[in-house]
């Protein structure tokens, strides 16, 4: 009997699980329009969920928890065969797979810069001294307060429609969001100026959807794997990689972009203090094939420039 995933898949059901986000139905929906496109016949349902991240919305996420908490309810479900796989935003994937899942895989980056968006001003360099900027990432609020210490940076948590609503409601000068996001939601029209990769260094993973799996599953995972973006895997492979050797928590400022170019991989990694006032970067180039090691040996390098201190004081700072 063959065990070839697009054959007699016409009585298998595969469950996502999903938050309940517009960005994260979109992404769900889309998994799924792509899993029925390459395996005919194969019957495909969202299951949609609230997590923690979704209900605790007036502390910065660092202080609950960090992003792990939109996933683990996910992942609860798929442990309790309530859903099979679960489609994330990898930026969201703490760089540590728990046992038992495994990502299965990735589908092409959309694209991974920052947005600036404000109605009342035209660009970043424009904004006034002191003025208001909203961002849910310690990553953006270190590199945006480097460049400038006289920001006014104000925590905004909510899905994206929320954090367009504040913005129009004039509680901040301007928002920072992930360009792709806004994209996907066909919102672009909102964002002001995209901010260039090496002025606000992208998060591990951002703008790539990955699927996660039970590693168990087999079947499911077989299913999955056809939609695998190679490029996509090997620039998230190098990016995890950077921040699983930092051991950052979630109190750390910590991005990381890898680019490919030929068989070439060039990885930027920055670290920083929340405040700005202390900031490591550097770049790798090595071989695809050597997407991890590239990871570690840059992770590594920034270690030994101060950045080992400076992460070891935010470890025993954070609560």
């Amino acid at each position: 009997m063959s065990t070839h995933p697009s054959e007699h898949v016409a009585e298998h059901t595969l469950r996502i699980a999903t938050r309940q986000s517009r960005l994260a139905l979109w992404q769900a929906e889309h998994v799924a329009g792509l899993l029925r496109n390459k395996h005919p016949g194969l019957n495909v349902e969202l299951v949609p969920m609230t997590t923690q991240g979704d209900r605790i919305l007036d502390r910065p996420l660092a202080d609950i928890g960090g992003k792990g908490l939109f996933i683990k309810e996910l992942e609860l479900a798929m442990s309790e065969h309530r859903a099979d796989i679960a489609v994330h935003s990898m930026k969201d994937v703490p760089s540590e797979m728990p046992p038992g899942f495994v990502l299965a895989a990735m589908l092409p980056r959309a694209d991974p810069r920052d947005a600036f968006v404000s109605s009342r001003y035209g660009s970043f360099e424009s904004l006034p001294q002191g003025a208001r900027v909203g961002t849910s990432s310690l990553r953006r609020q270190c590199q945006l307060k480097h460049a400038r210490p006289d920001l006014e940076l104000i925590t905004l948590r909510g899905n994206v429609d929320t954090r367009l609503r504040k913005l129009d409601e004039q509680h901040y000068d301007a928002i920072i969001l992930a360009a792709a996001g806004l994209i996907r939601l066909g919102l672009q029209s909102r964002i002001t100026e995209y901010f260039a990769a090496d002025r606000s260094v992208p998060a591990v993973g951002q703008g790539i959807i990955g699927i996660e799996c039970r590693s168990d599953d087999a079947r499911n995972i077989a299913y999955v794997r056809a939609l695998n973006d190679t490029q996509a895997w090997q620039c998230c492979v190098a990016e995890r990689s950077f921040a699983q050797r930092l051991e950052g928590s979630c109190q750390s400022p910590i991005a990381g972009f890898a680019t490919l170019d030929g068989d070439h991989l060039q990885l930027h990694g920055v670290i920083g203090s929340p405040d700005g006032s202390e900031m490591y970067r550097g770049s790798h180039l090595g071989k695809i094939d050597d997407a991890e090691a590239i990871g570690v040996r840059l992770a590594e390098e920034l270690l030994k420039d101060g950045a080992g201190q400076l992460l070891e004081r935010l470890r025993q700072e954070s609560p």
